[in-house]
């Protein structure tokens, strides 16, 4: 099965699993990357992205070269902000239709619930997902069951 994983990654995390993900299911990825870059670290990364995610803005991206359409499987990776996916993300999808595709999710939290993120992720793109997992702080070791959710998410989607 072609797979494509794209995701958004603001300190690494979300690129962590996204990187671990491929390498186990085979894929190809793509890392979408905001013209102008959020602000990393601090009570700013917070107020600011959480801003950005609650108002549902769509940054403009860097220019890729990937056709999801040519995929059997899409995944999407995003890391939690106040509840919602990532905005990148809302822009990839305003790109992009995935209705009628097979898609998958995952997420990387801190403490928020992803359902909401989940939830957004399905309606934007314009299909049920068919597998959701959420990794909490998974580049900080604090989600003792990385390994597991990795294992599970693989055989789900395969």
């Amino acid at each position: 099965m072609k797979t494509l994983i794209v995701y958004f990654s603001l300190e690494g995390d979300t690129a962590y699993i996204a990187g671990e993900l491929a390498r186990r299911l085979g894929a190809d990825t793509l890392r979408l990357r905001p013209h102008e870059a959020y602000r990393t670290g601090g009570f700013k990364k917070y107020f600011w992205g959480g801003k950005s995610a609650i108002m549902g803005e769509s940054p403009e991206l860097e220019p890729y070269d990937v056709d999801p359409a040519s995929y059997d499987l899409v995944v999407l990776g995003t890391p939690v902000w106040a509840g919602r996916c990532a905005p990148p993300l809302r822009t990839f999808l305003a790109r992009h239709s995935l209705a009628g595709r097979y898609v998958a999710a995952f997420a990387c939290a801190s403490g928020t619930s992803p359902m909401h993120a989940f939830d957004q992720l399905a309606e934007l793109a314009g299909t049920p997902l068919a597998y959701t997992e959420l990794f909490r702080d998974p580049g900080e070791g604090k989600d003792p069951a990385v390994e597991e959710k990795l294992e599970r998410f693989v055989r789900e989607v395969s």
